[in-house]
């Protein structure tokens, strides 16, 4: 199958479809043209200079370039998915940071070394487009997870105090709370996954047949994206709660709903 390769033109001419959603913008008075305006701008400065990035780091094929482009990577999503979130707490950062550095990592070797069994580990044609997946969709997991669990904590400060009091552990005070934020902040993957192959064809898979991949082998690396995808998210979101948790409770294993500050929007 011959793949087809845009050229400028190509891409120039596909910016009309943008002017399209500019013009719907101005006719109902949405209030987003310039918004849309600057994203369109953003989106093929920022894709331009990514695919100039990854040219250079794929003819370098050394681990210390990958690790650096990942760590960038790694630092963005940690600060989008605290940014994401109404509220916070002092340290939430760099719990969020940690989170994506450890499921992120663990998630991406798994598929590469014991699924795949990439060669050399750190091939970048591999590992940067996996690990940009993997954090792509969990830092929403978890913002949705993290801003789910300090809602549910100031809504039920006096019945987790009630049960404190009453004896309760602080597992068994909390443990329905976390539950409950871990199920939010899955709810896009799980979404994704019952409508995938029926109503979306995921971009991983889409760009491989476009690239004239056998859609067989297309589908089984979608497969192989989708389960990477959920453990992801199910890992981070339970990791980020947990240490949340550790630190909205003191010595005393009292709750200090203080410590949760809302963001100014």
């Amino acid at each position: 199958m011959k793949v087809i390769e845009l050229s400028a033109w190509d891409l120039a001419a596909a910016s009309g479809l943008v002017v399209i959603a500019g013009v719907i913008g101005l006719v109902l008075r949405l209030g987003i043209t310039q918004q849309l305006a600057v994203a369109a701008l953003r989106t093929v400065v920022q894709l331009t200079a990514i695919g100039y990035v990854l040219e250079w780091i794929f003819g370098l094929d050394n681990a210390p370039a990958v690790a650096a482009i990942c760590g960038v990577m790694l630092a963005a999503a940690g600060h989008a998915a605290v940014g994401r979130s109404e509220r916070g707490y002092d340290g939430a950062l760099w719990r969020a940071m940690a989170t994506l550095v450890i499921t992120g990592v663990l998630t991406t070797l798994a598929v590469t070394q014991v699924i795949v069994g990439v060669e050399p580990w750190y091939a970048p044609q591999y590992i940067i487009p996996l690990m940009g997946m993997i954090l792509g969709n969990t830092l929403t997991g978890l913002s949705l997870s993290l801003d789910a669990l300090l809602v549910r904590f100031d809504d039920r400060r006096d019945r987790i105090e009630a049960a404190l009091s009453l004896g309760a552990t602080r597992k068994e005070a909390v443990g329905e709370v976390v539950a409950e934020a871990v199920r939010r902040g899955m709810v896009p993957i799980l979404n994704s996954m019952t409508v995938v192959g029926l109503v979306s064809l995921p971009g991983m898979m889409t760009g491989q047949i476009l690239g004239g991949v056998d859609p067989l082998v297309a589908v089984g690396w979608q497969i192989v994206v989708m389960f990477m995808l959920a453990a992801s998210n199910a890992l981070a979101a339970t990791l980020l709660a947990l240490w949340t948790v550790q630190r909205l409770f003191d010595g005393d294993r009292r709750l200090e709903v203080e410590r949760i500050t809302r963001k100014d929007r």
